[in-house]
């Protein structure tokens, strides 16, 4: 299977994915850093005793067949639950009413709640129209999913698990999940332009459930030797039946787990610190929970070979080309993006604002994401097997770039101007396997011009008073408790403007109905005042859906969902507006 074009492509992300936003660490923050950084380090090798997150996946009524290791211990870690119809008229999602497995589920105000265009146009200069839909009573009413073993001929085989969901609205202790997403989507294939999709040829409307990150590791079931499937059903649309076929494999060639181990190449002078200017090369080795290495020394697999197959040691690599992802709206969780970054020094650490564009992407392996003189900060990274390969490979129609096997050693070349300190060398992959669905971040510090370590001050903390348990940062998105690395890949991009960490951060918990503080209350999150200064077009309208018609008439209308506009978004508005803090700030 390949693509014959792609320059429809739905968008070209490669951000790592995350809802946190950087902070000054606290004492009792760094504490719990340097704990859920060393439970990540130690994984060892898992038994069938060990519990392992299950990942479920239904794609039109139908379960997504899996292989797992014979008579492992799991507990219910994600559900990702979607069916689409697809129509030639525009009608919003009544198809999903009429047909598919949703149809009996209740459809009562359902409401549209926003709407964006994909940045890229397909082959034809045409856009890509997106719908996001929210209130229907199945998304808003709690609900139950149980799910039980059977037998080939459908006879139960033990006790159901049973997961709480809960509600579209303030999270309980008892919901089974940290994330709860319920979102009917339409895609408008063929518009003309942002104000006209009535030639449009294709309407694909989607129903869409993400469940994950599991609130209860200890509600565990043990394979039964029989069973064949995992029968599921769910409370709000009880006349359906969801099964997944599994095939129980006595002795798999790898283990469950995932690590990443980095080593860094070149070694430091004579000083114990490299120079400015130069060149730092490292290898990484993929591992499973025992070890056991996921590629042969020196290389890693095609993107042909991961996306496609054959991947038996279960491998990720950026894969929204063929499964669209929307912050916050649909799937960013995976997204998989197999990418390590360079940035420094920590004393300068902050949100880069520099547009990263599109034909770097497609040309450049190692991209200049943070440059010195335009963002204070130095930042270089890449994304694997190779950057341009991944990206120029999907523009390219015979795709040559996917062919490439990719190398374990990449290098970062340090500015001539680097100012001394310690530089975070970061990478984070995403591996599935046998069930399993999990992430995995390695950080590795180094010194340059100096042995004398710096450490970051930024302005927002708090985070730990929500992010706990399951929702801890050590457990979502990149398994990385570490939020000041988050502004290493979170810069924009020109075909993902939403990409900077203040607009995710903003965007995901200003729409989230199970956000547990006052999001319009800065001081939730912010420390102090400073860190709300930059006022730009990105950090007002990834919160506010509008802004007064004055700035229309001045500015232009709001053409982003994420940061109101183009690359302008990310400019200073001025330093003579808004010099009162925001209203029901705090501050």
């Amino acid at each position: 299977m390949k693509l014959t074009h792609v320059a429809v492509l739905a968008s070209v992300a490669v951000a790592c994915s995350t809802v946190s936003a950087p902070s000054t660490n606290t004492v009792e923050e760094e504490e719990e850093l340097a704990q859920q950084q060393s439970a990540l380090v130690t994984q060892g090798p898992t038994t069938t005793a060990t519990p392992i997150g299950l990942a479920l996946e239904y794609k039109n009524g139908v379960g997504l067949p899996l292989k797992v290791r014979a008579g492992q211990t799991f507990y219910l870690e994600q559900i990702d639950l979607s069916t689409s119809v697809f129509s030639k008229v525009d009608e919003g999602l009544a198809g999903l009413k009429r047909e598919g497995d949703f149809k009996n589920a209740d459809w009562n105000k359902l409401q549209l709640e926003e709407s964006d265009f994909q940045q890229l146009t397909d082959s034809e200069g045409r856009l890509t129209r997106s719908r996001f839909y929210r209130n229907a009573k199945w998304m808003t009413q709690p609900s139950t999913f149980i799910i039980e073993q059977v037998d080939d001929r459908g006879i139960p085989l033990s006790a159901p698990i049973v997961a709480d969901a809960g509600k579209d609205g303030k999270r309980k202790t008892g919901d089974h999940f940290w994330v709860r997403r319920f979102r009917g989507i339409q895609w408008t294939r063929g518009c003309a332009s942002r104000t006209d999709c009535s030639g449009a040829y294709e309407h694909e409307q989607e129903a869409n459930i993400e469940l994950r990150n599991s609130m209860d590791q200890k509600s565990t079931f043990t394979l039964h030797p029989r069973a064949t499937k995992l029968r599921m059903r769910w409370t709000q649309n009880a006349t359906q039946v969801y099964e997944t076929p599994i095939e129980q494999i006595a002795n798999p060639p790898f283990d469950y787990g995932f690590s990443i181990d980095v080593e860094t190449l070149t070694p430091p002078g004579p000083g114990g610190y490299y120079d400015a200017g130069q060149s730092v090369s490292f290898r990484f080795t993929l591992k499973d929970g025992s070890g056991n290495r996921l590629h042969p020394q020196g290389s890693i697999p095609s993107y042909n070979d991961v996306i496609f197959g054959p991947n038996e040691a279960g491998i990720q690599y950026y894969r929204a080309f063929f499964d669209n992802t929307w912050v916050f709206w649909r799937r960013k969780h995976r997204e998989r993006t197999l990418i390590a970054h360079l940035m420094g020094p920590e004393q300068n650490i902050q949100p880069m604002r520099s547009v990263i564009p599109l034909d770097e992407l497609l040309g450049q392996d190692v991209q200049n994401v943070g440059v010195l003189e335009r963002d204070g900060v130095f930042d270089q990274w890449k994304v694997f097997p190779t950057t341009d390969g991944v990206f120029g490979g999907a523009f390219d129609p015979n795709h040559a770039g996917w062919d490439v096997p990719g190398s374990d050693v990449y290098t970062f070349k340090l500015p001539a101007n680097a100012p001394a300190g310690t530089y975070r060398m970061t990478m984070k992959g995403r591996r599935t396997y046998y069930g399993e669905d999990i992430a995995y971040t390695r950080r590795v510090d180094i010194q340059v011009g100096s042995t004398t370590k710096t450490t970051a001050t930024l302005t927002t903390g708090g985070c730990q008073n929500c992010h706990t348990g399951g929702g801890a940062f050590a457990e979502v998105l990149h398994r990385n408790p570490d939020r000041a690395t988050c502004v290493g890949c979170h810069a924009p991009l020109a075909v993902e403007h939403d990409a900077p960490i203040h607009s995710r951060v903003h965007f995901i918990h200003s729409r989230s109905n199970r956000f547990d503080g006052d999001v319009q209350k800065c001081t939730t999150c912010h420390l102090n005042e400073g860190g709300t200064k930059f006022v730009s077009k990105a950090a007002c309208l990834s919160c506010h859906k509008s802004y007064p018609a004055d700035h229309v008439t001045k500015f232009g209308p709001i053409t982003n969902m994420y940061v109101g506009g183009g690359e302008e978004s990310f400019g200073r508005c001025t330093e003579n507006c808004h010099t009162e803090p925001h209203p029901g700030s705090g501050f």
